[in-house]
């Protein structure tokens, strides 16, 4: 779905813009445009529903709330100098965010301009005399639970709305997850098969029910002592990822990290994913975020670097150690990392032989010598060397990438915590932050593996169902070394271990830590216990907005 197709959207209504629930806007009728053939309105209707993905899906958004909060990513005020931005990236790793928190605005703001727009789209496309139309129409009904799903893990509350100029019904709890689960039912008849990744279709709605199902114990109660699932949840869980195991069209990847190129739009692990081709205009910025800030992996752009961004937790990084001492996890889990160059200081390199290596990036950093805004040549190659912090105006502190990293003045330099580089840096991206081509992952099989033991695990302890769906995922990354070696016995805290190595980075871990119970443990710089945490606040605007329905829209308990 490309996002040159003409659409012409108006600003959202003030009470909107403030974050309240009304959803109301104003969308040109593409019917009505002259010169457009009935596909093309069509076509125009659907793209914006899919068009706020990619900002949902940036580093500051559903990235930050999903991952800065658990013991997988810290994120310190880097050098006294960044990303201070008023404390909230520390605040959201310990719990003490409020309803002013800029970056959950954000988040509230876009799932709710994708629920509006799908709602739009769904009023409008019955109109347009086109076959395609029906297929678009479950897709935007699709989509509109698939962003109400995010509102309710993320701050408690559904939408039911069908009327463009209506008011909103507030669901919550078991209501809420009902009305998701019969959502998606109905989308599910006429979506198709063959338009994924970047599209919804039956495999993605699958997928997200039994994410739905697995979860629904904790939204029935977010605040319970512990979560019991029901076990016909768990047998629905097994149901729809049976659906798409069993449909032959999805492969686990045997290179784990082609999982995140920028080719990745054909990989058959992916169920669905935002899309990012090179024409969609995607960012680059869950490949930057982490970078420091004197990496640059573009030879051809010597403005493309990181941010210095976060680092994953000592605590996580342990949890590999821990599972794999004596060894070292590189060489024995192809998911911790990959190397792609092994290059001794003051060599030079081709650019067409330049890849940084991936996965979890630790200790002294090799790259591009950048010299009054250039690289340093060797004829027509490019120089490598040791990289120290110049950007940072650091020139003696080394990139030199620490497993320590906290909120202390020497815990938060420009070098410390290991860094991420899942994603692919896009070839293309001349400043580093726009021009992603890799689609972000939102459901793929690996996943559904892990769903799926899950659900065996938790119904009926089946143990070794479980384990043969975690060790066939762990035995099919042979591409590159050999694959993980087989678990011998598999319990749900093992599995959550498990699902930490498979799905880092891919903002799924705040919502493992709260369904396995482990949401309020302590981690690094983070010792709150508060189960209210478990949700985020409704955003200040957003009740203040619709302060004049009095008992609307309820703030959450706790803020």
């Amino acid at each position: 779905m490309k996002k040159s197709l003409l659409i012409t959207l108006s600003l959202f209504g003030l009470l909107l813009l403030n974050g309240c629930t009304d959803l109301t806007e104003n969308v040109l009728d593409e019917a009505s445009a002259a010169g457009l053939t009935d596909k093309q309105a069509a076509d125009g209707n659907l793209a914006p529903v899919y068009a706020r993905l990619p900002d949902v899906f940036t580093h500051t958004t559903y990235f930050a709330a999903q991952e800065i909060s658990t013991d997988e990513a810290i994120l310190p005020y880097r050098g006294g100098t960044d990303w201070g931005d008023n404390g909230i990236y520390v605040a959201m790793h310990q719990h003490t965010h409020g309803s002013t928190d800029p970056n959950l605005r954000n988040t509230w703001l876009l799932l709710a301009q994708g629920i509006s727009r799908s709602i739009t789209a769904l009023n409008t496309l019955p109109t347009i005399n086109d076959p395609s139309a029906k297929v678009y129409l479950a897709e935007a009904r699709g989509m509109r639970a698939y962003y109400n799903m995010l509102m309710l893990d993320l701050f408690g509350v559904v939408f039911g709305k069908d009327d463009p100029q209506g008011v909103s019904e507030i669901l919550r709890g078991d209501v809420a997850t009902e009305y998701l689960k019969k959502e998606f039912l109905a989308a599910e008849p006429d979506l198709l098969t063959t338009v994924g990744p970047g599209r919804l279709t039956k495999g993605a709605v699958w997928g997200l029910l039994a994410r739905l199902h697995l979860n629904a114990a904790v939204y029935r109660d977010r605040y319970a002592a512990t979560f019991t699932a029901k076990p016909e949840d768990m047998d629905k869980v097994t149901e729809y990822c049976d659906k798409i195991i069993n449909s032959g069209q999805y492969q686990l990847s045997p290179d784990y990290f082609a999982i995140f190129n920028s080719n990745n739009n054909t990989n058959k692990e992916l169920v669905f994913a935002v899309d990012q081709r090179a024409e969609l205009n995607g960012h680059n910025r869950l490949a930057y975020f982490s970078l420091s800030g004197d990496q640059f992996p573009l030879p051809l752009f010597p403005l493309a670097n990181g941010t210095d961004g976060p680092a994953i937790t000592p605590d996580f990084y342990r949890t590999w150690v821990n599972a794999y001492a004596p060894r070292d996890p590189t060489g024995v889990d192809p998911r911790f990392s990959k190397t792609n160059w092994i290059i001794p200081a003051d060599s030079c390199i081709a650019e067409a032989n330049f890849n940084f290596n991936r996965g979890i990036l630790r200790g002294q950093q090799y790259g591009l010598i950048r010299v009054n805004g250039a690289f340093l040549r060797c004829g027509t190659n490019y120089r490598i060397g040791r990289l120290f912090n110049l950007t940072r105006s650091r020139p003696t502190l080394p990139v030199n990438f620490t497993e320590q990293v906290n909120y202390t003045v020497a815990g938060s330099d420009y070098n410390t915590g290991f860094r991420v580089l899942k994603y692919e840096f896009s070839r293309k991206s001349a400043s580093g932050r726009n021009l992603g081509d890799a689609d972000i992952s939102i459901v793929r099989l690996a996943d559904v593996y892990l769903m799926r033991a899950e659900a065996k695990l938790r119904k009926s302890n089946d143990a070794a169902s479980a384990l043969a769906d975690v060790n066939l995922v762990r035995a099919s990354r042979t591409a590159v070394g050999t694959p993980a070696p087989a678990l011998t016995s598999m319990t749900l805290d093992l599995l959550l271990r498990e699902r930490g190595f498979e799905l880092y980075w891919e903002c799924l871990r705040r919502t493992d830590l709260i369904r396995f119970g482990k949401y309020e443990d302590k981690w690094t710089e983070k010792t709150d216990a508060n189960s209210q945490k478990r949700i985020f606040p409704i955003p200040q605007t957003a009740t203040d907005g619709a302060s004049n329905l009095p008992g609307y829209l309820a703030q959450n308990p706790g803020y």
